[in-house]
């Protein structure tokens, strides 16, 4: 870019307009206008990984806690609950993670989101997190004053 232009316009060999650079300090004071114009960059929603069952037949075979397994889940943001999550058709939660510290994670199918169950030796934590569809624009990290944007 030349010092009196913040925008630099890029062209081909035929002198075909493919791109423009602009300023970084034009550029934080135009983005608002813009961002809503760019193309979404979401993507098609993927299929669901399976469920990592492998990890929690783990978890129970080298179960050494001082109470049975427990299958019970219940959500805290929408409510949804059951006694035998393994045991539902259509699955009310998802196995999303078991590892052999005793920590089990589900993801709720009706509001998306995330209980945690941290087993300890006599007791178990249970904590639910709501479900966060996007990250807000406005936390975007600052690099030795530069503001990086990760959308």
């Amino acid at each position: 870019m030349s010092e009196t232009s913040p925008v630099l316009y890029l062209y081909d060999e035929a002198k075909r307009l493919h791109g423009v650079l602009i300023d970084p300090e034009l550029w934080e004071k135009i983005e608002p206008l813009v961002r809503e114009h760019l193309p979404s960059s979401a993507k098609a929603e993927e299929p669901e990984p399976p469920e990592p069952m492998a990890d929690w037949e783990t978890l129970t075979a080298y179960w050494d806690f001082k109470y049975d397994p427990d299958y019970d889940v219940a959500c805290g943001v929408c409510g949804e609950s059951t006694t035998d999550w393994r045991a539902d058709e259509p699955r009310k939660f998802r196995l999303v993670g078991a590892n052999l510290g005793g920590l089990v994670t589900f993801k709720c199918q009706k509001c998306k989101a995330k209980v945690i169950k941290r087993h300890f030796k006599d007791h178990i934590k249970v904590e639910t997190q709501p479900f966060q569809d996007k990250k807000d624009p406005r936390l975007n990290a600052v690099y030795d004053g530069n503001r990086q944007y990760f959308t």
